[in-house]
């Protein structure tokens, strides 16, 4: 592992890719879209996971059918999200080719928490989408098994519940990547200004010694 770092790279070395390069951008652009369309199912989340109130009766219905609108939008919407989606992975890669140590820690923290946010993604959400698309749910036929053996598909309420739930997950797995990204700046902004104080310090003696000098 020792070796995969490259130790002698700082902030200041012309290779570096910190938090103002090209690479950070391709990272923060995909993850705050992706936050945008978290935060516009958020008013149907919210009444699934975060009130005791009674639903509208006609909610998950309603709910059912925005979800079926998604899932079965255009393939060009599909094809738009994998895109941003791998985007977002060059971005954290491109950062993590030779690494600074500052890199390896904050870059290789956010490579693991978009990649438990694409997992989530997958496994859950894809998966809700497609039982909603499939209508399982329109008639009443008691206990539902998947495709694998021994699974059993949850109520309509439930699953939904999950999904919203994992929306719950997926923000803050990726508002987890923003802070780690934030962190790179602040950490090198520290630097930068203990870097300026210690040649502030440095100079002080010699200034003196020169004005003496010419007294």
């Amino acid at each position: 592992m020792s070796s995969y770092i490259d130790w002698t790279k700082t902030s200041k070395s012309n290779d570096y890719r910190g938090s103002s390069s090209f690479a950070t951008f391709m990272i923060i652009g995909p993850t705050c879209f992706f936050l945008g369309i978290l935060f516009a199912a958020f008013p149907y989340d919210f009444p699934l996971l975060w009130t005791k109130a009674p639903l509208p009766e006609t909610f998950l219905d309603d709910l059912e059918t925005h979800l079926k609108f998604l899932h079965q939008s255009p393939p060009i919407i599909a094809r738009l999200l994998n895109i941003i989606g791998t985007v977002g992975f060059i971005g954290l890669f491109w950062k993590l080719f030779r690494p600074s140590e500052a890199n390896f820690l904050f870059d290789g923290a956010s490579l693991i928490l978009y990649s438990i946010g694409v997992a989530v993604y997958i496994a859950n959400i894809v998966k809700g989408l497609r039982l909603v698309s499939s209508g399982i749910w329109d008639t009443d036929k008691g206990l539902r098994h998947g495709s694998e053996p021994g699974e059993v598909i949850l109520s309509r309420e439930d699953s939904l519940k999950v999904m919203a739930a994992s929306n719950t997950i997926l923000a803050l797995v990726l508002v987890g990547v923003l802070v780690l990204q934030a962190g790179q700046w602040y950490a090198e902004k520290r630097e930068l200004e203990d870097e300026k104080e210690i040649e502030q310090k440095e100079a002080a003696p010699a200034n003196k010694a020169a004005s003496k000098k010419k007294q």
